[in-house]
């Protein structure tokens, strides 16, 4: 949506819709609402929003509220390895990253919150702290599971050649991608979405366009252009204003006047901890993991536009629930030995004492460079089995050469920057192999892993989930295995996403799944039973929500 200043008033105003300008009416009950615009892979306006700084918004609130309520928070400390004993986990060693001291933190429940794992890509739209060390944290147990790790999601429109993000809500109001020439390639792909198809096929779109001369050269490499003049100096300054800042700051030009550099650049992982509805690990009990974190089944192998932090309100509103619930149960009873949370210490120190103290040692940041570019180079947008075996072997590789780093420079024991690269060099190694080995051996392209000598879809075979686990030390390389997904307990049974040509080799169970639910739908209908009481006839759910979420979302028109 591309609404000019008039947007906040009541009555018409103007937006940008496929490239021509509408009037658009509210009604009267609607106004004072929470707005959204239009995004990706959607078929309605479903992406609230504040500004082009909902997340910003989200992180200022909640922070507020901490120093509210007198949250306490310790600052500078890393958490080095988990604590646990008999399949139980009883905290973490952490880190201060200031003193180096070590610190163990012994608690009925550990949540791990640490966000994706885009930067073992050369280049990411994550922040830069997003390296994987939570995943590493829980797959270093032994115990704790990985899932979907194969599964990455490229953005479209990231700003070249820094990476950073021009929101998907440049195109949801009405900005266009132009190729070379000028030209809005788009519709001759995706007729019926164009920009707005969801953020894998747009980033597969754009690099096939690429592929065919039609980029714009650069010293960085080929690029498109994303035009957003279209929607006015007025909207971009109110509604993409922090676009309008990037843009400034970092091309040195105004994004009302001139079109944007952008190509696709890692941004998302769907993959992470793999958890149960209720946030514990499905293997190693005590442990919780939330948002980008974790595999909690919320996007399967591709997340639509806006719900990252969807998952982060729902699933951080749902989860703290059920910690709550566990610590104030008999089963999050404390029986730990004073003993083995020594060990796990003395461990960690160890291993901080071979960093420093080795002798003529690999150099992490050589590593580290070297992995980026396998993970960018073999294991991107677009995969095929040559290029994956390739990655996965020198992965291996580059991970039995971390066994032996050597901590350069400074030998300090304390603030130590090449110290913390060479540890987390260590677990992004073995975080790229959950990616690079998950990848190889899915031979299909499911969302956003699309594999050029497998293009089809074939949920007969590939209907489930890649469970990855590290169960021994000496390993050089993850363990794998599968996790069926069952279809006869789907609200809605996967189908042909719309895009292109139909590549999908179908489930002989999700006909006899749809027809089903097609009969229950039309008989509770036909019944005048309402959308909450049908969903939960194909699907229960109410059961497993905390009493006090089991109330129905409000709608306009519906109960509003």
């Amino acid at each position: 949506m591309g609404s000019s200043l008039e947007q906040g008033k009541k009555g018409s105003r103007t937006a940008i819709i496929n490239a021509q300008k509408v009037t658009i009416t509210e009604k009267d009950e609607a106004h004072g609402l929470i707005t959204a615009r239009d995004f990706g892979g959607t078929k309605k306006w479903r992406t609230c929003y504040t500004s082009d700084g909902t997340g910003h918004s989200m992180l200022y609130a909640m922070d507020n509220k901490a120093h509210q309520d007198k949250v306490e928070i310790h600052e500078r400390l890393e958490a080095m390895s988990l604590i646990t004993d008999e399949g139980r986990c009883y905290g973490a060693v952490a880190r201060n990253l200031m003193t180096g001291e070590l610190v163990a933190y012994i608690s009925k429940a550990t949540t791990i919150a640490t966000g994706g794992y885009g930067r073992i890509y050369s280049v990411s739209t994550n922040a830069i702290i997003c390296q994987g060390t939570g995943q590493a944290l829980a797959l270093e147990t032994g115990i704790a599971t990985l899932g979907n790790m194969e599964a990455i999601q490229f953005h479209p429109t990231a700003i070249v050649p820094v990476g950073i993000l021009t929101t998907e809500g440049c195109r949801g109001d009405g900005g266009l991608l132009l190729d070379k020439d000028g030209y809005r390639f788009m519709p001759d792909y995706e007729p019926d979405k164009k920009e707005l198809a969801s953020r894998d096929v747009v980033s597969r779109r754009m690099t096939e366009h690429i592929r065919k001369g039609k980029g714009v050269k650069s010293r960085y490499g080929d690029h498109l252009w994303l035009d957003i003049t279209i929607l006015g100096r007025a909207h971009i300054e109110k509604n993409l204003r922090e676009v309008k800042e990037i843009c400034e700051n970092f091309l040195g030009i105004d994004p009302a006047v001139d079109w944007i550099p952008v190509r696709p650049t890692q941004h998302y992982s769907m993959g992470g901890i793999r958890t149960k509805y209720t946030g514990e690990s499905q293997t190693l009990k005590g442990l919780y993991s939330c948002g980008e974190a974790a595999c909690w089944d919320l996007h399967g192998f591709n997340r639509l536009g806006g719900n990252s932090v969807s998952e982060t309100v729902v699933s951080g509103m749902l989860v703290a629930e059920y910690i709550s619930d566990f610590c104030d149960s008999y089963d999050s009873s404390i029986h730990i030995h004073s003993s083995k949370i020594e060990i796990a210490l003395k461990k960690e120190k160890d291993k901080l004492e071979t960093l420093l103290t080795n002798k003529h040692g690999e150099d992490a940041y050589v590593l580290r460079r070297r992995m980026e570019e396998i993970m960018m180079d073999k294991v991107g947008i677009f995969r095929n089995g040559k290029d994956l075996q390739e990655a996965v072997d020198e992965l291996e590789e580059l991970y039995k050469r971390s066994k032996n780093i050597e901590v350069f420079r400074s030998k300090s024991r304390a603030a130590n920057p090449a110290l913390v690269n060479a540890y987390r060099t260590q677990k992004m190694l073995k975080i790229a192999l959950t990616v690079a080995l998950g990848a190889l051996l899915r031979t299909e392209s499911r969302g956003a892993h699309s594999r050029e000598d497998f293009p089809e879809r074939d949920d007969e075979n590939w209907l489930n989930r890649t469970i990855t686990s590290w169960p021994n030390e000496g390993q050089t390389m993850p363990s794998v295995s599968y996790e069926k997904i069952e279809i006869d307990t789907m609200e809605l049974p996967p189908g042909f996403r719309g895009y292109g040509k139909d590549l999908t080799k179908h489930h002989p169970d999700t006909k006899v799944r749809q027809e089903k639910v097609d009969a229950i739908t039309e008989k509770l209908q036909a019944e005048g039973a309402n959308r909450f009481e049908i969903q939960h006839a194909l699907m229960p759910y109410l059961e497993k929500l905390p009493k006090k979420y089991r109330g129905t979302n409000e709608r306009l028109g519906e109960n509003v």
